[in-house]
């Protein structure tokens, strides 16, 4: 547990977020003074300075300020209280974090936004390296995204617009798992009528989207595959039915887990016109693999992938996930070698990140977790074997207590890139939403701003509460014929 006090400003979403960096995992609260016991750290603006102190059982151990002006605005005192605190906490712990003051989920963003104002390419990695303390490799992956990013964004329509449908059902609950997700053994009584609700959602957001263009469809979860292969082809021929999907669009399928994929729903998704799938292995060994709950071996999901290939698919994306309890570099660079092997379209890595409502959070003692220099080792193993593989970054987000405070990538071939990745990750495209947990957000071209309107995450709520859904978006979702 750490404490921490504000005195003479309101920020504590940025106080906690940078005492996060160096201290992840823990649990954090505001107090008014220091506690008697363990660590509490202040951010403090007063008299031309902005400081931060560090308390330990009640006593002062060390202090960093900073001149600042009286005059300044919140962007610049939100980076002064920032830099203060990573000052402080760098000197105690030793830690120089990668990413600097940035702490944000789209570091990618920033840069395009200065691309906008017509920064030029060493403007952008000045900014990011002396305002914000981003390591120079870094910042240089920050703008490789945000320029591939740009080609892509650049072909955006006023009337363009995407679709998200979740299932939120899997075969078991991984480990490091926090997302809506329910086991298919306890609900599988629950799927025809998930699906009868979701559709009748589904039914208005086509009505909806008559008005717009449907470029992209994504079908996650969750994990889509856990349907049965008759409950999959009613998915797929209702999507067919009410939005017509083109070779044009992007129609992606989260495949997922090999344990739920026969060739029979591989042959149904090509035969639906799903021209993207994702066959997520996380890691290629079998030891991992058991110790964060997958059903599933390595073999398994060689047998998929090349089944994939063979009925047509040839748009397959791997996820991969480092800092899995108990694995090495040596651990990564075998399954780097296994994935090469396989040659993919793409393939994102992510860290990982320990989220409250999975079981990793709840058993976090019971694990060796990886250290932040192990795993920017990890990173980099990574990288050098997208680019033996000739994948080029794309795509980048960043998550809340990710180990390390690093970041998810995402590599491809040339061509391959994941458009709904890019459009959900950088918010400049409508995403209408359907299903359990399902957020559909509206942006307004002209002006950028962003509205959401929420789905309830309990499938016993969603089915029961369904014209309420809906009764949602037609309160939330902009009823003029424009986003």
């Amino acid at each position: 547990m750490i404490e921490y006090i504000l005195r003479g400003h309101h920020l504590p979403n940025d106080v906690q977020t940078m005492i996060q960096v160096f201290c992840p995992n823990l649990h954090y609260y505001q107090t008014e003074t220091p506690s008697s016991e363990g660590m509490t750290v202040e951010s403090r603006w007063e008299g031309g300075q902005v400081s931060a102190l560090l308390y330990e059982n009640g006593r002062e151990k060390a202090c960093w300020r900073i001149g600042a002006a009286e005059d300044m605005d919140e962007k610049e005192l939100k980076r002064l209280v920032k830099l203060s605190l990573f000052a402080l906490l760098s000197n105690e712990t030793g830690i120089v974090p990668r990413w600097g003051l940035l702490t944000g989920v789209r570091p990618a963003k920033i840069v395009n936004a200065l691309l906008d104002e017509g920064a030029e390419d060493a403007e952008c990695m000045a900014y990011l390296t002396q305002k914000y303390l981003v390591h120079p490799q870094k910042a240089a992956l920050t703008l490789e995204v945000a320029k591939a990013e740009r080609c892509l964004l650049a072909a955006n329509g006023k009337e363009d617009i995407s679709l998200y449908i979740g299932i939120p059902f899997c075969p078991t609950r991984c480990l490091y798992c926090s997302f809506t997700a329910y086991p298919l053994a306890q609900y599988k009584s629950r799927v025809e009528e998930y699906l009868d609700a979701m559709f009748r959602e589904l039914d208005y957001l086509a009505e909806y989207a008559k008005r717009f263009r449907m470029k992209n469809i994504y079908i996650g979860g969750g994990t889509p595959t856990s349907l049965t292969e008759a409950q999959l082809e009613r998915l797929l021929k209702k999507v067919e039915e009410l939005f017509h999907p083109t070779e044009e669009m992007e129609y992606t399928v989260e495949a997922g887990r090999p344990d739920t994929i026969t060739k029979e729903k591989l042959r149904l998704m090509k035969a639906y016109g799903v021209n993207r799938i994702s066959i997520n292995p996380q890691t290629m060994n079998d030891g991992t693999l058991k110790r964060i709950g997958r059903k599933h071996t390595v073999e398994d999901i060689r047998r998929v992938f090349y089944e994939a290939r063979e009925v047509g698919h040839d748009n397959i994306n791997m996820d991969l996930i480092l800092g899995l309890p108990e694995e090495t570099p040596e651990d990564v660079r075998h399954t780097m070698e296994e994935i090469m092997a396989l040659d993919p379209d793409n393939v994102t890595v992510h860290t990982l990140a320990v989220k409250r409502a999975s079981r990793l959070k709840e058993q976090f003692d019971l694990y060796t977790m990886t250290t932040a220099q192990t795993l920017e080792e990890m990173l980099g193993i990574t990288a050098q074997y997208a680019k033996k593989m000739g994948l080029s970054p794309y795509y980048m987000y960043r998550q809340k207590n990710m180990v390390g405070n690093f970041e998810n990538v995402g590599y491809c071939k040339p061509g391959k890139e994941g458009v709904y990745n890019i459009q959900i990750m950088e918010e400049k495209q409508t995403i209408l939403a359907a299903g359990a947990g399902a957020s559909t957000k509206t942006v307004d071209p002209e002006t950028d701003r962003i509205e959401r309107v929420f789905n309830v995450k309990s499938v016993e709520d969603y089915i029961g509460r369904i014209e309420e859904m809906i009764d949602r978006k037609r309160q939330g979702l902009p009823q003029g014929g424009k986003i």
